[in-house]
């Protein structure tokens, strides 16, 4: 039988034929397609599940190189003003009292001489001139009560060299011989602090209430 009689007798022509392979060789590529498509999917997904558990072990174990003690430990400068900040670190066996910013009253009558009142009495030793003493503060007009000063508002305690002019001449005269963790108010009169104000400072006299943290 020839080839002609071949395709009459099957009902189809060559140009059917060739169609059907060209469809079915399309569905073929389209099925390769898809299943590559399924495996990249898969391992993606596999991939993103790796990840998944590595950032998670990072959060929960910490990806920081700070030790978790330091990490954990204030600082010593925080005070109670400082927005979000814990109250200072303490030295050992002061009074917690130390740890909270004092209210400060204004005085009465006419102040005449320095004066130190001891607030809260401190167990350390007591200061020496020439000494460094870190310590917090609020300072107010002694008339009036209005604060003009305090290092809670930082944060920061100040620290300075006492006795030798580096501050006012009541915080020289005054601070010396305080014990170390005690609270003192300072009576100033305008003579031992900014006088009349005329170089930059508050003038007339002052009300200090000082917290002494630590002195070397």
């Amino acid at each position: 039988m020839s080839e002609r009689t071949e395709n009459r007798s099957s009902g189809q022509s060559p140009a059917s034929k060739s169609e059907r392979r060209l469809a079915a060789k399309l569905a073929a590529q389209k099925a390769a397609e898809a299943k590559r498509r399924r495996q990249s999917m898969l391992g993606a997904l596999a991939g993103l599940a790796v990840v998944g558990v590595i950032v998670g072990a990072f959060v929960v174990f910490g990806g920081d190189d700070e030790p978790a003690d330091q990490a954990m430990t204030s600082s010593p400068s925080a005070s109670a003003d400082a927005p979000g900040a814990a109250a200072p670190q303490l030295p050992p066996n002061t009074d917690p009292a130390l740890g909270t910013k004092p209210v400060v009253a204004k005085g009465s009558g006419e102040l005449t001489k320095l004066t130190v009142t001891p607030l809260v009495k401190g167990t350390g030793p007591a200061t020496k001139a020439g000494q460094q003493l870190t310590v917090n503060y609020v300072g107010v007009f002694y008339a009036s009560g209005e604060e003009f000063d305090a290092s809670w508002k930082t944060g920061q305690p100040f620290t300075f060299q006492v006795g030798a002019g580096r501050v006012i001449p009541g915080w020289d005269q005054g601070l010396v011989g305080v014990n170390v963790g005690s609270r003192v108010q300072l009576d100033i009169p305008a003579e031992l602090a900014y006088r009349d104000g005329s170089n930059g400072g508050p003038a007339g006299p002052l009300r200090f209430v000082v917290d002494v943290l630590a002195a070397q």
